[in-house]
């Protein structure tokens, strides 16, 4: 029996990078996992490669309408979803408060944070309904601290946005056995990362008192605990993965 055996998740952003590694690592401790991405080619191959328990959806995560979409296909073929890790997400343009557009910041909103409120206005009745689950938002160390060096207001707003929603999730839904928690990354070794720096961190990683950057699968051994009945009496918190970054 895996840590996660009976439980039905959802992972969005899930065709490559720490979405590729919770995918993997769910599917090996026990889920049935509905992968959702907007890369289709990427996402049906790991889909296909983790076999029976796995099933891939094309995906925009800032339509309403294409969640309920994922939902009744995931639904029809594995069950009541009663675990949603809310991944998928964007940096978005670097720039200046001044300088950014309104298209600038409206796009990485409707992906960072509407797609979050989607995930989970979407999942909550039925997990209501089933008598409970969990729910993990993706947001950053930047949804806890103002980036300095690197600006992007729509960036840091829509992780903070995330870290608030989840309290109040926790707050609305705790009567109903739903649990929701936020998950921190720093600097994680992702082509996301890759891109905004370089396959090693770049400068990135003098900032971090651990030395290195994380694997991807260092957040998902967080998010498993989170999504399992292992963390059963924690929600509303937290939780930051950044080899001490942060710590000062």
């Amino acid at each position: 029996m895996g840590r996660l055996s009976g439980k039905v998740a959802i992972i969005t952003g899930a065709s490559q990078g720490m979405g590729e590694a919770h995918a993997r690592n769910f599917v090996a401790e026990g889920a049935k996992v509905i992968l959702t991405d907007i890369q289709t080619e990427l996402g049906e191959k790991l889909a296909a490669e983790l076999g029976e328990n796995a099933l891939f959806i094309q995906h925009n995560v800032a339509s309403e309408e294409a969640w309920q979409a994922v939902l009744a296909e995931g639904e029809a073929r594995f069950g009541t979803v009663n675990v949603l890790i809310n991944n998928a997400g964007v940096i978005g343009k670097i720039a200046s408060t001044v300088e950014m557009s309104d298209a600038d910041y409206r796009f990485v909103m409707d992906i960072n944070e509407m797609g979050v409120f989607y995930g989970m206005k979407s999942v909550l009745p039925g997990m209501i309904k089933a008598g409970g689950g969990s729910i993990v938002n993706i947001s950053s160390i930047a949804g806890m601290f103002a980036v300095y060096g690197a600006p992007n207001l729509a960036y840091v707003a829509s992780k903070f946005a995330v870290r608030g929603m989840t309290k109040q999730i926790a707050i609305e839904y705790g009567k109903d056995n739903i649990r929701c928690n936020t998950i921190h990354p720093g600097f994680i070794r992702t082509p996301m990362m890759a891109a905004a720096t370089d396959e090693d961190g770049g400068e990135a990683v003098a900032m971090i008192p651990l030395g290195r950057l994380a694997d991807p699968k260092e957040v998902s051994n967080l998010a498993i605990f989170l999504a399992s009945d292992e963390s059963s009496f924690i929600t509303g918190v937290e939780h930051i993965i950044d080899g001490g970054m942060t710590a000062s």
